[in-house]
């Protein structure tokens, strides 16, 4: 008999994957963590049952959240990753040989030491002496930073309930804008914009109440059960398709799905989801 393991979703959605060995299972204060082998997909990490990541596919997700900010951002010296403790973010930050300073703060200590012994494939800068972890909460440090001005912030966060629900609100956008160089930029993931399109509307108006420039755009990560996935790209200067060429060149030449042409084209809407996001009067314009 095999055993499966299901992300469901509002009840809406069933989406099952095939385990062939539990490699870990464990709670902490926080959340279910379970990491397992499949098939399909390699291994697997899911947080209270929803499927964050894979070894076969996390690559569309790291590598969308982190490029297009990383190739246009005019300074990437200094950078801060909320969540991500699977490692794959500060992988493709640390990626960057003019990044000098990566601080990653993650609330759940257990999910990056189970990442760190289950899933090397995916966290494989853990030792990079640019990278600072803390275990705390994301919004309470943004808060209370006081340090030089943040290049780029990233957050790679968990769906917006809970105690993350607070990382999709326009009050934390704030504080990330005032901590940020004058040309900072700020990215981060924003869900599906099939399967949740009232958080991925909100979550853009948000980001626009706060950054003159704020622009969506789309990805595929297969393991995910609508299979498509949104981030938001914000800043009060900085265009999205103005891209360092060497830096984009170089990203492409170790990324799986980077490259040039998808930085480009991630930006292009299609019409449904242009609609849905398109400021008053827009729409009429276009």
């Amino acid at each position: 008999m095999s055993l499966w393991f299901y992300d469901t979703y509002q009840d809406e959605t069933h989406f099952g994957l095939r385990v062939t060995k539990s490699l870990y299972h464990g709670r902490s204060e926080y959340q279910a963590i379970d990491i397992f082998e499949t098939d399909l997909f390699g291994k697997v990490l899911a947080l209270d049952g929803v499927f964050q990541t894979s070894v076969g596919d996390e690559y569309y997700y790291h590598e969308m959240l982190v490029h297009p900010a990383l190739t246009t951002a005019p300074r990437v010296r200094n950078v801060l990753v909320i969540g991500g403790g699977d490692g794959g973010t500060v992988r493709e930050v640390l990626s960057y040989p003019e990044v000098e300073r990566v601080t990653m703060v993650e609330i759940d200590r257990m999910v990056v030491e189970a990442c760190r012994e289950h899933l090397p494939e995916i966290g494989r800068a853990w030792d990079d002496p640019r990278l600072t972890v803390l275990f705390e909460d994301g919004i309470a440090h943004i808060e209370q930073y006081q340090g030089e001005p943040l290049d780029v912030i990233i957050v790679d966060g968990p769906d917006p309930v809970g105690p993350a629900a607070g990382l999709f609100e326009s009050s934390f956008y704030r504080t990330c804008r005032k901590q940020l160089f004058e040309s900072g930029v700020l990215v981060l993931q924003s869900e599906s914009p099939h399967i949740m399109r009232e958080d991925f509307c909100r979550i853009v108006r948000n980001v626009r109440a706060v950054f003159p420039r704020a622009r969506p755009y789309l990805s595929p990560v297969p393991i995910y059960a609508s299979g498509g996935w949104s981030f938001v790209f914000a800043s009060d200067a900085v265009d999205p398709l103005a891209v360092d060429e060497e830096r984009s060149r170089r990203a492409s030449g170790h990324c799986r799905y980077y490259n040039r042409e998808i930085h480009d084209a991630v930006f292009a809407l299609p019409n449904e989801i242009r609609a849905l996001v398109s400021r008053p009067g827009e729409a009429e314009r276009r």
